[in-house]
């Protein structure tokens, strides 16, 4: 342990130097610094996974539980797909498309779909298909013609459905992602939808920490999905033959990789050449939800299931090394039970949690080891006083829960839990002559 922060003190240090030295490079301050170091730094237990970067967060909070080389870009290979699901349900919940509404096959996506060297079902650009089919096909069987078909649906182009998922990216707070196809090919495997000006070995690509945060928001705005990541096998029907589809993902119940102590239900697969094998997935055990990513596992052929024992690996790792924690509504902390008041009749107000929420803490940790600070939203201040009269109830900042022994992570790059303040009690202003008398008492 000591090494470890003698190390971290070292890489402060240079990344300060680097940072004032190098010309037109942003300069952080020693603060900034220590939170993107502890934000970065790998999880020093080994677990012996094949993957090349890893990553495990709490899927409400997004707090990171694990990490490795997490903010590393990498190929994603058939993960994209997400992204593309996050785009199809927010039409549909904007009723921009519809699940039974009809649509027809551009020849680039009816091409791609019928490559049997990939995972395809086969499309004709004399059929329709109801959005729902291919919903189905993209997420169960990873179908890549399916995929580009609705893509091509939504935009009216394939390249001007990449531009949606980098605009998408952008505001997930995903600022590097490469992405160049709706369903993880390389640009040249798209065929007559390769986007323009680009190599045709290029490759979607980003890292575990932008993939959990692109299943983190699909899970928080689109629950429904696991709907579909949790089924088995579908059938598909082309109309002229129907395809029986089996889902790639081998952890869901029933398939040779499922756990019953880890009832997972999503997300997705992805594998190529250089991807690896790939996996995103989500398990809800006891109703705590977490997250998993492994990019890069061993893939020696087809039957290699290396992606599901690392993250059977990083699932029973959180489960086993931390306590999920309860924060409930109206909860307060003594060292930040109150904020000031500005002309309030009292000079302080109780402040308590706004909304529950929780945190994972490492074994052995309770909530004695929980800190808090509270901060005053400032637009409701006036000379760093909430300004009279305060309703109770009345939201009115945000706490900063940190853990004393433990560091926190989060995927919004925070390094503490933010949970909104509320006031407990009401408080009146002040009449004038108190005020007056306040006024005139501190100029004394």
């Amino acid at each position: 342990m000591r090494l470890f922060k003698e190390i971290k003190k070292m890489v402060v240090s240079l990344l300060t130097v680097t940072a004032l030295l190098t010309p037109g490079l942003t300069v952080f301050t020693t603060n900034q610094i220590q939170a993107q170091a502890a934000t970065l730094a790998d999880s020093q237990e080994s677990l012996n996974l094949t993957a090349r970067a890893a990553i495990a967060v709490d899927a409400k909070t997004g707090q990171v539980l694990y990490a490795k080389n997490a903010e590393t870009t990498m190929p994603v290979a058939s993960m994209s797909k997400l992204l593309t699901a996050y785009l199809v349900l927010e039409a549909i919940h904007d009723h921009k498309l519809t699940w039974n509404q009809e649509i027809p096959v551009d020849k680039d996506s009816a091409a791609v779909s019928q490559d049997t060297s990939l995972s395809n079902v086969p499309l004709k650009t004399d059929h329709q298909y109801t959005v729902k089919s291919l919903y189905q096909a993209m997420l169960i069987y990873s179908a890549n013609g399916a995929t580009m078909a609705l893509g091509y649906a939504l935009a009216g182009s394939h390249p001007a459905f990449i531009d949606l998922m980098r605009k998408q990216a952008r505001k997930f707070g995903i600022q590097d992602a490469q992405l160049y196809t709706a369903n993880g090919l390389s640009n040249g495997e798209v065929k007559g939808a390769a986007y323009p000006g680009v190599a045709k070995n290029a490759e979607n690509a980003m890292s575990a920490k932008d993939m959990a945060l692109i299943g983190q928001n699909l899970l928080q705005k689109y629950p429904e999905i696991l709907k579909t990541t949790a089924m088995t096998k579908a059938e598909f029907d082309n109309g002229t033959n129907k395809t029986q589809m089996e889902n790639w993902n081998w952890m869901l119940k029933g398939l040779s990789k499922a756990y019953t102590k880890l009832p997972v239900d999503g997300l997705k697969t992805g594998t190529s050449d250089s991807a690896g094998a790939c996996f995103i997935g989500t398990v809800n055990k006891d109703g705590h939800r977490i997250i998993t990513v492994v990019m890069g596992s061993r893939h020696e052929g087809e039957t290699d299931t290396a992606r599901f024992e690392d993250s059977q690996k990083l699932m029973s790792y959180v489960y086993n090394n931390y306590t999920y924690t309860n924060l409930a509504q109206g909860q307060s902390y003594a060292q930040a039970k109150s904020l000031a008041t500005f002309h309030g009749k009292e000079l302080t107000v109780p402040v308590q949690i706004a909304q529950a929420s929780h945190l994972w803490l490492q074994k052995g940790l309770t909530k004695k080891q929980i800190q808090a600070s509270v901060m005053a939203n400032k637009k409701l201040t006036e000379k760093n006083g909430l300004v009279a009269p305060i309703a109770q109830g009345k939201t009115v900042g945000n706490y900063a829960l940190t853990v004393k022994g433990q560091k926190l992570a989060f995927l919004n790059g925070q390094t503490s839990l933010q949970i909104p303040a509320q006031t407990k009690q009401a408080v009146q202003k002040a009449n004038i002559f108190v005020i007056g008398w306040r006024t005139l008492m501190s100029k004394l």
